[in-house]
């Protein structure tokens, strides 16, 4: 049984004037990925400003028109009242497989944390409550196999600081250190903390069943060795308990060589920050991998110089598998 598994930000895919030079720039990657089960980021929603009763995928529609991917199952994420689809940053998960099941995970593992707010302005008398800016989406597929397939996609918070009442001058300056200081730690709590409900998640399926195919994929917002992509896969070596080996989770990007082991660009450095970990029933059929990443932009250097990438600043993964039959 051969099938091939992807992710990819697409940057906030939307209906706005340069629509066409973005789908231009698009559709041949998504070609080129040729995949069975395509995991997507931030892909907005649109219509309701126009009249429409409840919001629609009219960008998407019209990037994957006449594509393979137009005629795969799709499952996407909702808002937190499961009525409508998001504004923006949408999950959506592509399967050419049929879906079983599938549910989005938002504080069911995690709840929202208390954190009392140490820098705002005026001082807040209660604590705050942390939560996720986005869910977690995970789909079950058939495969034809003795076991279905579970897909998690997720897009972690980046680490950009949180907000702090009364201490930001614009969208990216703020007017003390201390409460720079604080929402960047909040970010980074927001960050792994969320990545612990995608593990905890993938672990109610282990306990399922242990040798249970999965994949959990998407922008991490984190490097391989930053401590969301390191709490997700638990790698025997990090527990230090052979015994837990089998919860382990790998990540497919150790098949390419360290020079294509990007994502982003970002300030002349080379980032992994997307990635797909899969357990180790699934990696037993690993047969390939790729991240497409010719000719991807530096997102930092575009900013400061007002540039504009068509095809966008993350590089998508692909993953190819051959798993027998029973």
């Amino acid at each position: 049984m051969r099938f091939s598994l992807a992710t990819f930000n697409v940057e906030n895919l939307d209906s706005t004037p340069d629509s066409g030079e973005r789908d231009a720039a698009l559709r041949p990657l998504l070609e080129q990925l040729d995949a069975d089960v395509l995991c997507l980021q931030e892909v907005n929603a649109q219509g309701r400003h126009a009249g429409q009763e409840s919001r629609r995928l009219a960008a998407l529609d019209r990037l994957l028109a006449g594509s393979r991917f137009a005629g795969y199952a799709r499952i996407v994420t909702l808002n937190d009242a499961g009525t409508d689809l998001r504004d923006v940053h949408n999950l959506v998960i592509l399967s050419r497989f049929p879906v079983l099941r599938h549910e989005q995970i938002r504080h069911r593992h995690v709840p929202p944390p208390a954190w009392q707010v140490l820098t705002a302005l005026p001082p807040m008398a209660e604590p705050t409550r942390l939560q996720w800016d986005r869910p977690l989406l995970l789909a079950t597929l058939e495969l034809g196999l003795s076991r279905p397939l579970h897909v998690l996609n997720l897009h972690l918070r980046a680490p950009l600081p949180v907000a702090i009442a009364g201490r930001k001058l614009g969208p990216f300056a703020w007017s003390d250190t201390r409460a720079f200081a604080e929402g960047c730690c909040l970010a980074e709590f927001k960050r792994a903390a969320q990545a612990l409900e995608a593990r905890l998640a993938v672990d109610a399926l282990f306990d399922a069943d242990p040798a249970a195919l999965i994949a959990v994929a998407g922008d991490y917002n984190a490097g391989s060795l930053e401590a969301p992509t390191v709490l997700i896969a638990c790698d025997a070596i990090d527990t230090g308990n052979p015994a837990l080996a089998g919860r382990a989770l790998r990540p497919v990007e150790a098949r390419l060589p360290a020079a294509k082991r990007f994502t982003v660009r970002h300030g002349g450095e080379a980032l992994m920050l997307d990635h797909l970990l899969v357990s180790n029933a699934l990696a037993a059929g690993l047969t390939a991998a790729e991240v497409l990443n010719e000719g991807l932009a530096d997102e930092l250097l575009d900013y400061l110089f007002g540039r504009r990438s068509a095809r966008g600043h993350h590089a998508p993964v692909v993953a190819r598998f051959d798993l027998a039959a029973g």
